[in-house]
């Protein structure tokens, strides 16, 4: 018998099949050890904070970035971000794993749709050698490259002793509009915000955050030479005057130390109008709200473009008009240039664009702010460059990618996670939407609870086994919300006429107050342009938007809700001393570690180490502190209670402290019980984040609650919880305005509109107003056949 007809056996290198995790124990994780199948797609699932992150992005992404980054020379690796190996005992079988998470894109104020990923430059590219007049470069059509001229001498050197001086002129043109500077608006600042004319600047006359005659400033001030200190402002010469407001950096020393001058407005220019004002501290912005007035440059009309960019034309458009068009229109365009020259150009642009239509962002224009953009366009927008990529197995995590999406779209999301698998590639999703749970070739259920109860596997296998398992997760998967019986009377309307923000075509709709409203529509089709922009702000209205907190490995969830200050004066009211020390980044910090409670080592491009303090054994206060009791605990037991306990131990006894109860109140309401209050808030999931903020929300005085897809990150168990606070806060007296795609929500509601009928242009009308019910019987929308469906009628 011949061995060519005896079956071979499998190559070795065909039996690594499996990513196998042992022993993880990154944040709550609990010596987790898992089997997930390659090439194919694995949804993770679990409530809010079971440690679904911590497994998929802190430990099996986490550490194949790591290990790739270790490949580049020593060199390259300390330009580099450098990570720290995950807290796990054995990870085998990784591939290069490509992260789609939900982080927003970068609010810087010039980044836009267009640079954000490689459209511009191409467009920038295309106009330098089709656009007529030629005007020069691809810098000459970017908004971001001033344009430069330079006069003088050059030294050529033509050998020994043969040197000669040549007069020389250098040109750069750029496409940067000169008078906004590529910022499309201009800004006029109002003085009487910047100082107290009446007051000298030793006695405090500049009224700008942070600069205080106390520090620095003071020390600069005081030492420049160019105005008395001690005279009042109103009394200085206009040479004074304009040298405090106007002139520009300048080199100057003062004791003996080099230090740069710079009037105020330059100042504020360069620190608080170059970013995006979203992305400001709440202080600052209102300062920033309150000084300065913003208008759109007469000179560009908004575009950014200096008039030599608007100039040169492509088929009667300059790179502009074809940055303002939307996506889905401008493929159309760029489909008509017809030039071989610029053929490869040409298909590498439409591939872009017509990716951009794929994933349903077609409806997006390249010149839109990338900081305006929501979590989940952001992380469409992230995922456009892997698709039609030719890499095979790859791991691909994505981080809730139907966040943000109708349930009409989302089965247009499932449609391009099975091709990315379809190609040999792992895709891992961490994803809580049923639609989404029923693609998966894997189900991975963690919990049974959220923090401390979390950490564990409850159920891995098919679909089929989840539903029947008993898990949180298996029990819920196939609930629905019934629609409700009876709905709430209106106690009266918010008027909206002739709206016209973005994409809205002159709409007038009705808000009811003192009832529940749901604002829903596909993606694009208008919805947060209604509600944010046509609403009006101030008075009365709390809005709560889907941007990220901002807090360091420092913050936790005492110090960002505020339960930190009545927690500290209670402290320093029963022991007579100041609040300070109790806290762990002041006076009362442990001199070891500076209230870090860990010791970070920098090994320069090997992953730094952080090894516990060990003169506060992690506890961040120095001992002396610790010896202060309020309530029979000291400072760190407090902070390392949970919510639950801390709400019993601040309700009742001798620790009774009403502000501190008030605000934990507030943290249990939303279903934050489990957290401790000195966790730091980079541990926490994207779900946690958005229920800290509507509880820290939840403090603000206000008649009418304005929600941007409040089920961001929830698990099916914890909408219930969410419906039930909505109800409360509507039961107390408000308005509660939902932006909102979940159905339970919708079918909660006491009233929806619902925008569309599609996205971009194709949108921006009312087309539906009136009771869950109606909309279901009518079905005339695409919501109102999807919620037809949900609720099984």
């Amino acid at each position: 018998m011949s061995t060519a007809s005896q079956p071979s056996a499998p190559h070795v290198a065909d039996r690594h099949d499996l990513i196998r995790v042992q022993g993880a124990r990154v944040n709550n994780l609990r010596d987790v050890s898992i089997e997930i199948p390659k090439r194919r797609l694995t949804v993770f699932t679990g409530v809010s904070g079971s440690g679904k992150s911590s497994l998929v992005f802190g430990t099996i992404a986490a550490e194949s970035q790591r290990m790739i980054n270790e490949t580049y020379s020593t060199f390259v690796q300390g330009f580099m971000p450098t990570l720290a190996r995950p807290d796990v005992d054995l990870l085998a079988g990784l591939t290069t794993a490509i992260i789609v998470d939900q982080e927003r894109m970068g609010a810087n104020s010039r980044s836009t749709v267009g640079t954000a990923t490689d459209a511009n430059a191409m467009l920038r590219i295309l106009f330098s050698r089709l656009g007529q007049p030629h005007i020069g470069s691809p810098n000459a059509y970017s908004f971001n490259v001033p344009s430069v001229k330079a006069t003088g001498a050059i030294t050529v050197d033509r050998g020994v002793g043969r040197t000669k001086t040549e007069k020389a002129t250098f040109n750069r043109l750029g496409g940067m509009c000169p008078r906004c500077e590529g910022m499309g608006a201009v800004t006029d600042i109002d003085l009487s915000a910047l100082y107290d004319d009446s007051l000298s600047l030793n006695e405090g006359a500049i009224t700008i955050p942070g600069y205080s005659m106390e520090g620095w400033f003071g020390r600069i001030f005081r030492g420049c030479g160019y105005f008395d200190p001690d005279k009042p402002v109103a009394k200085f010469t206009k040479r004074e005057l304009h040298d405090l407001l106007h002139r520009e950096p300048t080199k100057i020393k003062i004791d003996g130390i080099n230090l740069t001058y710079a009037g105020l407005i330059p100042s504020i220019q360069k620190s608080f109008l170059a970013k995006d004002i979203d992305a400001l501290q709440p202080h600052i912005r209102a300062f920033v709200e309150r000084a300065v007035t913003f208008t759109t440059c007469p000179e560009c009309a908004g575009t950014r473009l200096s008039k030599e960019a608007r100039s040169s034309k492509i088929k009667g458009r300059n790179i502009a008009d074809a940055c303002a068009m939307q996506i889905s229109d401008l493929a159309a365009w760029v489909r008509e240039i017809d030039e071989p020259s610029v053929a490869p150009l040409i298909a590498g642009l439409q591939h872009l664009l017509d990716s951009f239509e794929e994933i349903g962002l077609g409806y997006l224009s390249l010149d839109r702010p990338s900081g305006t953009l929501s979590g989940g366009e952001a992380q469409r927008t992230k995922m456009i460059r892997h698709l039609g990529s030719s890499l095979t197995d790859v791991t691909y995590v994505f981080d809730e990618p139907t966040i943000g999406l109708h349930p009409h779209d989302i089965q247009r999301m499932n449609e391009l996670l099975l091709q990315l698998r379809d190609k040999g590639n792992t895709v891992l999703v961490v994803e809580h939407k049923p639609e989404a749970i029923a693609i998966a070739d894997h189900v991975v259920d963690l919990g049974p609870g959220a923090g401390t109860d979390g950490g564990t596997i409850c159920y891995q296998g098919s679909l089929a086994g989840l539903r029947a398992s008993g898990t949180i997760t298996g029990r819920h998967l196939d609930d629905r919300a019934a629609l409700k019986e009876t709905v709430r009377t209106a106690t009266g309307t918010l008027e909206i006429r002739g709206a016209t923000a973005n994409n809205l075509q002159e709409v007038d709709v009705d808000v009811p107050l003192g009832v529940l409203v749901v604002v829903t529509g596909v993606a694009g089709s208008g919805k947060s342009s209604l509600v944010h922009s046509s609403i009006p702000a101030g008075a009365g209205v709390v809005s709560i938007d889907q941007g990220a907190i901002r807090g360091s490995r420092r913050s936790n969830p005492a110090t960002y809700t505020g339960l930190l200050d009545p927690i500290r004066k209670a402290f320093a009211k029963a022991n007579g001393v100041k609040p300070a020390l109790f806290s762990a980044n002041s006076e009362g910090a442990c001199p070891s570690c500076n209230g870090a409670g860990v010791i970070y080592t920098d090994l320069g491009m090997m992953a730094g180490v952080a090894a516990p303090c060990e003169e506060c054994e992690g506890k961040r206060f120095q001992a002396s502190v610790l010896e202060y009791r309020f309530g029979g605990r000291d400072i760190s037991e407090v902070l390392a209670m949970s919510v639950t306990e801390a709400e019993k131990f601040f309700g009742a006894g001798e620790a009774r402290t009403p502000a501190a109860h008030a605000i934990l109140d507030r943290l249990a309401d939303v279903g934050l019980g489990y957290l401790s209050l000195g966790q730091p808030l980079t541990t926490l999931s994207g779900g946690e984040r958005q229920r800290l903020k509507l509880a820290t929300h939840m403090a603000e005085k206000g008649g009418v609650y304005v929600l941007d897809e409040p089920t961001t990150g929830l698990h099916l168990a914890d909408v219930e919880q969410l419906l039930g606070l909505l109800d409360r806060l509507v039961d107390a007296g408000k308005s509660v305005i939902v932006i909102e795609h979940h159905q339970a929500v919708m079918a909660h509601a006491d009233w929806i509109i619902d925008l569309g009928p599609g996205a971009g242009h194709d949108g921006g009308r009312v087309v539906f107003e009136g009771t869950p019910a109606d909309l279901v019987a009518t079905r005339r929308t695409l919501t109102g056949e999807h919620l037809a469906a949900y609720v099984g009628t």
